[in-house]
């Protein structure tokens, strides 16, 4: 599962932490999915940092199936929500929250993230913690 901090890291070469994401890309064999409603966050940090050709081709290669991209349904933005409600001093989100949730539907244990301030706090139904990588 990917995190949008992870999908920028790995598509913006100055990233900081670009290489140490793009080698997690590269070394996983399982598919790389983005929940559908990371995808806007995606596209609004790569064009506050004018990266629109990144972005471009970032689709273009979710077009050829490197990515595939998870909608939500209506019963997972309800358990997003609920999470929202239940984490709401850590100021969860629905993005973050809906990460947790494809995690949940799809029975994955690990997120592709730089954000472990959300990550190794909330707890899913399907397992006691996610595993974040890069670790």
């Amino acid at each position: 599962m990917l995190d949008t901090s992870f999908v920028v890291a790995v598509l913006d070469t100055d990233d900081p932490a670009h290489n140490r994401c793009l080698q997690v890309a590269e070394s996983v064999s399982e598919e790389l999915v983005l929940p559908l409603l990371a995808l806007t966050e995606v596209d609004y940090l790569l064009r506050r940092e004018n990266r629109v050709r990144v972005w471009e081709q970032f689709v273009l290669d979710i077009a050829a199936g490197a990515y595939r991209l998870h909608p939500p349904t209506e019963r997972e933005l309800v358990r997003a929500a609920e999470l929202e409600a239940e984490y709401h001093d850590l100021r969860l989100g629905v993005v973050d929250a809906s990460i947790v949730v494809t995690c949940e539907t799809l029975g994955e244990t690990k997120v592709a993230t730089l954000d472990h301030r959300h990550f190794s706090v909330v707890r899913p139904r399907h397992c006691d913690a996610l595993t974040l990588l890069p670790s």
